[in-house]
């Protein structure tokens, strides 16, 4: 791909930096299409993907498929739709229809109205940043975190919604709550999204 910048990661994995989501998708997406056995890890992030390799691989196939990667071919992801019912009910719903001059029956249109895209994972076990978020909903986080987030809370930031899979800090704006269990360590696959799932949201 051009632009994207290859780094390596000791001797078994390069991370390739680029500027844009669409970017990072086309990485990914070219990878598991290539479907090279030697590659045991695959992490995105929000400018980058870490591709890691078996112990005693080359990396040249990787970079052969990333030199083919082109985001304007569109994100094929993984084929997985997850819908998560959601009580809009949360603390700063008020806030959020305020800062962008709606209604509150107006977010939770635009919420539950968008398609979203897990693009990568992190800051906690199962938690997703999902893009897609609307216009109007793109709102920065609070000025002040909050010390306890209770798990499965519905939030947006900046140009990401989430749902929070365990209680813990957090500073996104809260709209609503649901009971799908986001991260189980006990289950055969821990987490519920993988980088490249598409997610819907539905007013309950």
């Amino acid at each position: 791909m051009e632009g994207a910048t290859a780094r390596p990661c000791g001797s078994r994995a390069l991370l390739f930096e680029v500027r844009t989501a669409a970017e990072v998708a086309a990485i990914v997406d070219a990878v598991r299409a290539a479907r090279l056995p030697e590659v045991t890890e695959l992490v995105p992030a929000a400018r980058t993907v870490l591709v890691e390799v078996s112990a005693g691989a080359g990396l040249d196939r990787v970079r052969a498929a990333v030199a083919d990667a082109d985001p304007r071919d569109g994100a094929g992801g993984t084929g997985v739709l997850h819908t998560i019912p959601v009580s809009y009910d949360g603390a700063d719903l008020d806030l959020v229809a305020d800062t962008a001059g709606i209604s509150r029956d107006e977010v939770v249109a635009l919420h539950s109205g968008a398609e979203y895209t897990v693009d990568f994972c992190g800051f906690a076990p199962g938690f997703g940043y999902l893009s897609g978020l609307p216009g109007p909903l793109q709102q920065p986080r609070l000025e002040s975190s909050r010390t306890a987030v209770p798990a499965g809370s519905v939030g947006i930031a900046d140009v990401y919604s989430c749902v929070y899979p365990r209680r813990s800090p957090g500073g996104w704006r809260l709209i609503g709550r649901t009971d799908t269990v986001l991260f189980d360590p006990a289950a055969d696959r821990p987490a519920l999204f993988t980088p490249g799932d598409r997610v819907r949201f539905e007013a309950r």
